[in-house]
Parts: structure tokens; C-alpha cells; sequence
């Protein structure tokens, strides 16, 4: 009888054919139920995997925020901040001229290169209490199509950028500023202004027509 030699089967000792896991599942999630069939080393592959599309989906989430760009100023005991589309531009306090018979909210004009603007106290016109003694060296200029006037700081710290998700629309410590000039009021306590509705109030157009 002729002998048939078997030959002992082969064992391949080279890395899994992902192609094959890939015909079965489509992601790393459902790979990682997979528990019966993954090796350790497999299941690590799989977990860095899942970790890279996690952080591809949180930086697309991120950047479908909306944010808006604003200058933070001190103003006696708070810190404001307004959108910098608004602002002309910043500008020291000097050489201020008080104008006799307006509201107790405009506290004169000022020459800037030439040209008169008005300067409004926004604790005046807010109806804010006086806390706090503020230096009210800064002008900041803000202006639409139809109206430009400048408002007094103390500090100016800056601009910076700030989702309006980061934007509370209910306040605490703000109750005595009507909601219609505010935006709402950030995680830092930082008072966003509602500019656009600022600049349209009927009170500033009366005075700027009588001027």
C-alpha cells in the first residue's frame, strides 16, 4: 500500500486581515462587540480607532457654534462687553465739553480729530446704581448707519471671542438693566450689551436731532 503523507497544517502568524472584520461590521463600536472574535491587540487597534472619531465629531461640533466678537471694558464694579461690528474705535477721555439742558445720561462732547461726539454714561442711561469710583478715562465710539456716540470706561481689557451658547439670557445680578439692552451675561460674569438696540433707542435720536 502507498504511504500518503500529511502534511501538518500551516498556522499563519501574520497580522488579521482587517478586510475581513470590515465585510462584517462597520465601525469600531460594533468591532468592539465583537468580544469572542477580536484579540487584545485587536481590540486596542479598534479603541484608538473610536478615539480618533470621537475627536473628528467634537471638533466638527465645535465649529458649528456661533460666535461673536466683543471688547471687554470695566465699568465701576462690572465688567460689560459689547460687539466689536459696533465700535468705531477707543479713544482717552480729554477736553470734554458739557452741554447745558440734556438728560442727565449725556455728559457732553468730546473733539475727536475734528469731529463733535457725543459721550453717554451708561450707568445714567441704564439706571444703574452708583458703586464704585471709576476713573471714566476711556471712550468707546459705537455707531450703526444712523447713529455714532461714545460711551465711558474705566479699563479696557480687550476683545475676545464668545459662543452665544456661553451667553445666559436670564441674568442674576443684572435686574435693573431692561432686557432689551441685554444680549445676556457670560460664564465670567461678563455683561453683554445689546448694542444694536442701544444705538436705536428713541431717547439718544431725540437728543442727537436737538443737538
Amino acid at each position: 500500500m502507498k504511504k500518503v503523507k500529511i502534511e501538518p497544517e500551516k498556522t499563519d502568524n501574520k497580522k488579521a486581515d482587517w478586510s475581513k472584520f470590515n465585510n462584517k461590521v462597520n465601525t469600531p463600536h460594533e468591532l468592539l462587540n465583537q468580544k469572542n472574535i477580536l484579540s487584545a491587540e485587536e481590540k486596542r487597534t479598534v479603541l484608538k480607532a473610536r478615539a480618533k472619531v470621537l475627536a473628528v465629531e467634537k471638533k466638527d461640533e465645535s465649529t458649528l457654534k456661533e460666535f461673536i466678537e466683543i471688547i471687554e471694558f470695566r465699568l465701576a464694579t462690572e465688567t460689560y462687553g459689547i460687539e466689536t461690528a459696533f465700535i468705531r474705535e477707543v479713544y482717552p477721555l480729554k477736553d470734554l465739553t458739557t452741554l447745558p439742558g440734556t438728560p442727565p445720561f449725556v455728559l457732553g462732547i468730546v473733539n475727536v480729530r475734528g469731529q463733535i461726539i457725543s459721550v453717554i454714561d451708561l450707568k445714567k442711561f441704564l439706571n444703574l446704581p452708583e458703586k464704585g469710583l471709576g476713573e471714566l478715562n476711556k471712550v468707546i465710539i459705537i455707531r450703526n448707519e444712523l447713529m455714532e456716540f461714545g460711551i465711558l470706561a474705566d479699563i479696557i481689557y480687550g476683545t475676545c471671542s464668545v459662543s452665544l451658547d456661553a451667553i445666559h439670557s436670564s441674568p442674576i445680578s443684572t435686574n435693573e438693566i431692561g432686557a432689551e439692552y441685554l444680549l445676556g451675561v457670560t460664564n465670567d460674569h461678563t455683561i453683554i450689551l445689546d448694542v444694536r438696540n442701544i444705538l436705536m433707542d428713541k431717547k439718544i435720536i431725540i437728543q442727537q436731532e436737538a443737538e
